[in-house]
């Protein structure tokens, strides 16, 4: 009977090419066999042959694919020693076959690096992933002059590949890399910049230390500068052997491979995240306004806000509307997710996975309950000065009366004593 036994957790403290096994004669000593020369894998490509002359007598072909590591790469074991890594153990029975003179195995299997662990510890499968790409979005002013970026950073622009206007993409470090379909960035010096015209900034492969000087190249184009820059952090993998395009995680998304149409995509959606939480803060304040003057309210039965700074509010709510669906361009379609599928589906898992959908649905209830207040408090302002106007005539007719009477008096020639 054959037998395959695949034993990649099995190893032994030596380095055999191909060694064969007769019993019950004398087995081969172990001091005998002698490591090979060469430090590198080896992989068994070729055809056993074994021959039994006698029915009664039972072999075994044991055949090893070894792989030679010294105590320093292997990460431990005995010092000076060899790592053997079994790949199969074939064995023939004379009894299953006895008319059987000259059996041939074949074995063409070869062993590749990745199928065996390399460490003292673990004989896990190695993965074939490529460091990480840090992404990290800003939101450090509400205007950038996108016309004077590119001219002060000419050689670094990106040309457009789609209708969009409110971004340019830049690139930073070797310039001669390609960063065309299929090309990878993990662990290359390359490092990328998408600016927005509304004020978010999103740096790709950008060192931590580095981010500073970044942001400075934007900032002295920028307007609105905010007194708080927020942030946020993210996370892309490369992994060229991915069953599928992508694959979502926890704060992070991995892809076959990101070029620059991957990056427009994700800083698209990263921007607009960051926008997004910035618009959204303001329009918290301005709940935690009205709701400070709605107890106000309650308590006393009257408000002490003037008309000035109502109509402040009302200003502030609806450029805070008008720049969410305007400048982010939250309900557009990226051009580039339009034409490629596979973009596309980035676009669509990465706003599902921040929820730009819900986080501007409670942005809207909020603003709606904002604009509830505000018209509230119009009211009771117009009241008010009617209030006002109608007393004012009233002391005005008032005052209009008592002249026509002292004039009938005085016409008169009434006298008064």
């Amino acid at each position: 009977m054959w037998r395959a036994i695949d034993a990649h957790s099995k190893t032994i403290l030596f380095s055999l090419r191909t060694a064969l096994f007769s019993y019950p004669q004398k087995p081969l000593p172990i001091s005998s066999l002698k490591p090979p020369k060469s430090g590198h894998f080896l992989s068994l490509f070729k055809t056993l042959s074994v021959s039994s002359s006698a029915s009664s007598t039972s072999f075994s072909v044991i055949a090893f694919t070894t792989r030679h590591c010294n105590n320093v790469a292997c990460g431990g074991g005995v010092r000076g020693g060899n790592l053997v890594v079994v790949r199969c153990i074939s064995s023939i029975s004379a009894s299953a076959a006895p008319n059987q003179q000259h059996t041939a195995v074949d074995w063409n299997e070869p062993v590749s690096s990745s199928d065996v662990g390399v460490g003292g510890k673990g004989t896990g499968v190695e993965e074939d992933t490529r460091p990480s790409i840090p992404v990290r979005a800003f939101f450090f002013s509400t205007s950038v002059d996108l016309k004077s970026v590119v001219e002060r950073n000419k050689q670094n622009f990106i040309p457009p590949t789609s209708r969009m206007t409110n971004y340019v993409v830049l690139k930073f470090g070797n310039l001669s890399q390609p960063s065309g379909l299929g090309s990878c960035i993990s662990g290359s010096s390359c490092s990328y910049m998408v600016v927005f015209q509304y004020g978010s900034i999103v740096l790709f492969n950008v060192r931590e230390h580095e981010v500073d000087e970044y942001l400075n190249i934007v900032r002295r184009h920028a307007s609105g500068l905010l007194p708080e820059m927020r942030k946020d952090e993210y996370e892309v993998r490369e992994k060229p052997t991915l069953n599928t395009w992508m694959q979502g995680g926890l704060d992070y998304i991995m892809l076959q491979f990101l070029n620059t149409d991957g990056i427009r995509t994700i800083g698209s959606v990263l921007g607009q995240s960051i926008a997004l939480d910035y618009y959204g803060r303001q329009v918290d304040d301005m709940v935690a306004e009205f709701t400070d003057i709605n107890r106000g309210m309650e308590k006393t039965g009257t408000f002490s806000m003037d008309s000035k700074k109502l109509f402040q509010i009302v200003g502030k709510a609806n450029s805070n509307l008008a720049d969410v669906i305007l400048k982010l361009g939250l309900f557009e379609r990226s051009d580039i997710a339009w034409k490629d599928a596979k973009y596309a589906q980035i676009w669509e898992y990465l706003r599902d996975e921040f929820e730009l959908t819900q986080r501007f649905a409670s942005l809207d209830f909020k603003l709606k309950f904002v604009e509830h207040n505000i018209r509230f408090l119009q009211e009771i302002l117009q009241n008010r000065k009617s209030d006002f106007l109608e007393w004012l005539i009233i002391v005005l007719i008032g005052v209009e009366i008592i002249i026509s009477v002292f004039d009938i008096v005085h016409r008169s020639g009434f006298k008064f004593f």
